[in-house]
């Protein structure tokens, strides 16, 4: 079924809108989003060609007549609004087989703009605790870490909610959500060193706002030749750490407590084990909401969060920590893309995304800060290990991805392929 050529006006609208909705929902990683913009483009007998970092691209694209136009684009990235990238997927099928003329692709891609949340403000609220208190026994397994989640979550999960309500809070929120946290956690619960040390207690509540997701993101780019857009998203995935971190150094502050209060010591295990299974389904309960991922996608995501838990730790046995978690990376990635060739299922992002979460990347940085703040040598550990997870979990992705790649009949731009204006004629 085709359709006739679009005039280069339209066919810059609709890739220009394009590009900074899928930048927008670029938290995997910008590497899939060229591909996109090209296949579209092609589907509308034009060209496109994509120079990418994580919050702009410019584009080049060249019309069915042969006319040419340059525009800049820009679009924050940020994973808080799945459900745009779970609309994408169908919308981004019918244009690539040509079931929309570009007028109808504009009008739907406006309306997947301008969709409200799925979720009211108190489910947002119930999926950020959710999300906290499922990852708490991963932290550590006792009641207590429990107990003093469901209170620093319920805040964490105020302030997110505030903060879409206020611009001005939301560029701060990292900052201003640790340093709450710190200072309840310093008064009320961090008084017993058996129940764990502070930054453990803090953890789960903070978690929401802990760029692992952007740190191996930054690593996979790199790890593919995508250099730019890699380094400037290593760099603010540890801005954003470091935001985190000056949060909780204020409460320590503001209480008066000394920084070697900062121990990183966990308290001994008492969950049982059917306490773990049900964090599972709470975690990815607390991501479809917190993420505004579409509900009907719930069953796909609770079965590789338990796979990939499954996997770390069978192979954590077996060839430790660092091994375990590229293997868990590779089968994450590779059950990821082949579930991503069914239409009915969420796309890659989607997919990944809870899975990822579990295998707690950017808490070892900010442990590792904290600590070493509290004069403890073992924050040099704990960065050490983050370096060399965040490596594992990037290269385990990347094979995982290339394991299962499936052969296509276009012809997308590679990160090193030459721009329309050098390639050969």
């Amino acid at each position: 079924m085709g359709h006739a050529a679009a005039g280069l006006d339209d066919l810059t609208a609709f890739l220009a809108r394009l590009t900074a909705l899928l930048l927008r929902s670029s938290g995997e990683g910008a590497y899939s989003i060229e591909r996109a913009v090209g296949t579209s483009a092609q589907a509308f007998e034009g060209q496109a060609s994509v120079v990418l970092v994580p919050e702009a691209a410019v584009l080049s694209i060249t019309a069915a007549d042969g006319r040419s136009r340059t525009v800049c684009v820009h679009g924050f990235p940020e994973v808080f609004r799945l459900d745009q990238a779970a609309a994408l997927k169908p919308f981004l099928a019918d244009v690539k087989t040509g079931r929309l003329g570009v007028a109808e692709a504009i009008r739907r891609l406006a309306r997947i703009e301008a969709a409200p949340p799925p979720y009211p403000w108190w489910l947002k609220f119930l999926g950020v605790l959710l999300f906290s208190l499922g990852f708490a026994p991963l932290v550590q397994p006792t009641w207590y870490e429990i107990t003093t989640t469901a209170v620093l979550g319920a805040i964490a999960a105020a302030l997110v909610v505030a903060a879409v309500h206020a611009p001005r809070l939301s560029k701060i929120l990292p900052l201003v959500v640790s340093a709450v946290v710190s200072v309840v956690t310093i008064e009320v619960f961090a008084g017993d060193p058996a129940h764990g040390g502070p930054v453990l207690l803090m953890l789960p509540a903070l978690f929401y706002f802990i760029p692992g997701d952007f740190l191996s993101a930054s690593t996979t780019e790199l790890a593919i030749g995508l250099i730019t857009t890699g380094a400037i998203r290593l760099v603010y995935s540890i801005f954003l750490l470091v935001q985190l971190y000056l949060g909780v150094l204020m409460g320590i502050f503001v209480t008066g407590t000394p920084l070697n209060a900062l121990f990183d010591t966990a308290a001994r295990a008492d969950l049982p084990k059917w306490a773990l299974i049900l964090g599972g389904i709470a975690f990815t309960a607390g991501t479809v909401l917190a993420f505004a991922i579409p509900p009907r996608f719930f069953g796909t995501l609770l079965v590789l969060v338990y796979a990939t838990v499954g996997v770390q730790s069978l192979f954590t046995k077996l060839i430790r920590e660092t091994g375990g978690t590229f293997v868990a990376a590779v089968v994450l990635a590779a059950a990821a893309n082949l579930l991503d060739r069914n239409p009915a299922l969420p796309p890659r992002l989607i997919l990944i995304l809870p899975g990822f979460f579990t295998l707690t990347v950017g808490s070892l940085g900010l442990r590792g800060l904290t600590a070493l703040a509290g004069g403890y040598v073992e924050g040099f550990q704990d960065l050490q290990k983050l370096i060399t997870i965040v490596t594992a979990i990037a290269i385990g992705l990347v094979v995982g991805m290339a394991l299962t790649h499936a052969r296509t009949t276009t012809r997308p731009t590679s990160p090193h392929a030459p721009s329309m204006s050098q390639r050969p004629p």
